[in-house]
């Protein structure tokens, strides 16, 4: 039997775990590191780098260098945020055929999921290493709020490294199952996930080993990047007042200051004061110019307090949907690089009243988690009993008029089956067109489409006397499953709910094939997948 880990895949950095016994363990990667950088570079002769080696390739080759990709996959090329996230990127992003995102670098286009599953391959590759086996089963995490199609995504950029999911489990779920196995505490919890891409907020309760999620809510356009953002614009918008050069349209200048940012912003979580220093930013007739200033940790919070404020907005709206007030949670666990920031952990102190836990890194937790689940599903923790997490978004159909019929109900507990009865609109109808969407509006066209498929063969009669039930399953995945019926006939039609877009079957194995060549080829080469 080979060996399980749990990975969390980040938008910043990632990490690998695996349970040492009854314990949770972080596996370094090849530079002996805890975590590595979710970066993927394509160096001029042809090679491709992962992780700390592809991040420093960032200033002198932007175009080729590839991060940030979490909050590129299961997305749309025509979607609001990748339209303003794409004047941010030093590397070209087009749109698909069938409207997905796809990412130009080392002269070829490439998928999110074949980018992720770069950064997947190295850290399997590096399990296998420290562990002298070979590892062939993971538990991936992936934000609360991630969608339907952003799951199987994900799912597939792990098949296309070889790594069969066992399980895809909500980060603020796992980070409570790595804190509930290290205090062996019991009570409400609120998990506090503000990483490099995305924020989630989730409440739950332990008791007597039982990890019952209440709710979650969440943006998957919020995070660590979106603080390194408000600092380069800010650089950005005052060099342009002094100089009436805008350095937003010079990729290698904008790189520079993007790792300046990054810089400051970490070293301000320690010190009041820091300085962003770039020699030779640019030049005119006149000579060169650079950047020179002076940053303090409150100027930092003034460009950035909208965007913490903006977490604490949705950490009420989970507390409401979980019908409990801030003073009733036990213990606040944060997750996710971003919660370093004094300012972050002041708000929340303030929010919930009370000192947020800071026993586990929350860099490594998420991981921690998922290394735990793993172990559960394969039985060999005996103390921890269940695991009940929870849908993030209502799903159901579309009905006559444009209107949406939920099903299942957002925050409903999952694995989730639910069967709801629906009637023709028209005498003697013999097809039932299936609408599945995902979503809160009333409107169906304000909701995500899941899938569209008819049921045929219905036999002729009156509108609303035939007897169409709906059967909606969710796995523990959060992936759905949907069965459309006719009472009377007994026929019936049956859909594993695919994204309308992403990778087709063939496309799939077509890039599993191109991998398993290109790995076989690159096995030695340490950095190299």
């Amino acid at each position: 039997m080979t060996e399980l880990i749990g990975i969390d895949l980040g938008t910043t950095y990632s990490c690998v775990a695996y349970m040492n016994g009854d314990r949770p363990e972080i596996i370094p990667n090849f530079e002996g590191n805890n975590t590595t950088p979710s970066v993927v570079s394509f160096t001029t002769n042809g090679e491709r780098l992962v992780g700390l080696p592809a991040l420093r390739q960032a200033i002198t080759n932007p175009e080729n260098t590839i991060y940030s990709v979490k909050r590129l996959i299961g997305k749309k090329f025509d979607s609001p945020e990748m339209q303003t996230i794409r004047q941010r990127l030093p590397y070209k992003i087009t749109e698909a055929i069938n409207g997905d995102i796809l990412i130009e670098a080392g002269g070829r286009l490439y998928s999110p999921q074949e980018i992720s599953s770069f950064i997947l391959g190295y850290l399997k590759t590096c399990a296998e290493n420290f562990l002298g086996t070979d590892v062939e089963e993971a538990v991936i995490t992936v934000p609360a709020y991630f969608n339907d199609h952003q799951r199987q995504a994900t799912k597939d950029a792990a098949a296309i490294c070889g790594l069969n999911v066992i399980r895809i489990i909500n980060e603020p779920t796992a980070a409570s199952l790595a804190y509930g196995l290290d205090s062996r505490r019991e009570g409400l919890l609120a998990v506090y996930d503000l990483g490099g891409g995305t924020f989630d907020i989730t409440i739950l309760e332990i008791n007597d080993g039982v990890f019952h999620v209440l709710s979650t809510n969440g943006d998957t356009f919020l995070g660590g990047d979106d603080f390194d953002n408000s600092l380069i614009n800010s650089i950005v918008e005052e060099f342009w007042q002094e100089n009436q050069i805008d350095l937003s349209q010079d990729k290698f200048a904008l790189q520079r200051i993007k790792e300046a940012a990054e810089k400051a912003k970490r070293e301000l979580s320690f010190t009041t004061e820091t300085e962003i220093n770039l020699p030779f930013i640019s030049s005119t007739e006149h000579g060169s110019l650079h950047i020179k200033k002076k940053i303090s940790r409150s100027y930092l919070e003034k460009l950035t307090e909208k965007l913490v404020d903006r977490t604490m907005a949705i950490s009420q709206v989970a507390l409401s949907e979980a019908k409990v007030q801030p003073a009733r949670i036990d213990e606040v666990i944060l997750v996710g690089g971003q919660t370093r920031m004094p300012l972050v952990r002041q708000k929340v102190t303030h929010f919930f009243g009370r000192q947020p836990a800071a026993r586990i890194n929350p860099d490594e937790i998420v991981a921690m988690g998922a290394a735990i689940q793993a172990k559960i599903i394969r039985g060999s923790i005996n103390n921890l009993v269940l695991l009940l997490d929870v849908t993030p978004f209502s799903l159901g159909i579309e009905t006559e008029n444009g209107g949406f019929q939920k099903i299942i109900e957002k925050n409903a507990t999952i694995p989730a089956r639910k069967t709801m009865a629906f009637t023709t609109v028209e005498n003697n109808q013999r097809r039932v067109k299936i609408h599945v969407l995902q979503g809160e509006s009333p409107r169906a066209e304000e909701n995500k489409s899941l899938a569209i498929f008819d049921l045929v063969g219905i036999d002729p009669a009156p509108a609303g006397v035939p007897q169409i039930d709906v059967t909606f399953e969710i796995d523990a995945d959060g992936l759905l499953k949907v069965t459309a019926r006719d009472v009377t006939t007994g026929r019936e039609h049956k859909v594993v709910v695919k994204p309308a877009a992403g990778l087709l079957p063939e496309e799939l194995q077509e890039i599993i094939d191109r991998q398993k060549k290109e790995v076989a080829t690159n096995h030695d080469k340490q950095g190299l997948l």
